[in-house]
């Protein structure tokens, strides 16, 4: 598995809306030829407009035909709108994931 970890802020008050984006586009990228296989989001205590996304593609193949789409330039240009500036990226290839799966209620917003 590969993917990114990126690491940015979003504009004061548009944390839902960049939430409501990010669940809008995801669909699309997990259509089998784009690869992407999840996409997580985490606000930081310390600052709640502090995110940390972290994206899950099937392999590092696939992260790169994605990046190299259009509609991929499209939908990251839309997510920078609500970013107060340009945000940090780590490309990762994944190796060992330990603990339980996550699930939508383990996952869930409190």
């Amino acid at each position: 598995m590969y993917g990114t970890v990126m690491r940015g802020r979003v504009k004061p008050g548009r944390r839902q809306e960049f939430e409501d984006l990010a669940t809008q586009i995801t669909p699309a990228h997990e259509a089998e030829e784009r690869g992407l296989h999840s996409m997580e989001l985490a606000w930081e205590d310390g600052d709640p407009d502090r995110l940390v996304m972290i994206i899950h593609f099937r392999d590092r193949e696939s992260y790169v035909r994605n990046a190299e789409r259009p509609e991929t330039d499209s939908d990251y240009r839309r997510m920078a709108e609500l970013l107060e500036g340009p945000p940090e990226w780590i490309d990762v290839a994944y190796s060992t994931y330990l603990g339980k799966p996550l699930s939508s209620a383990a996952s869930a917003t409190v």
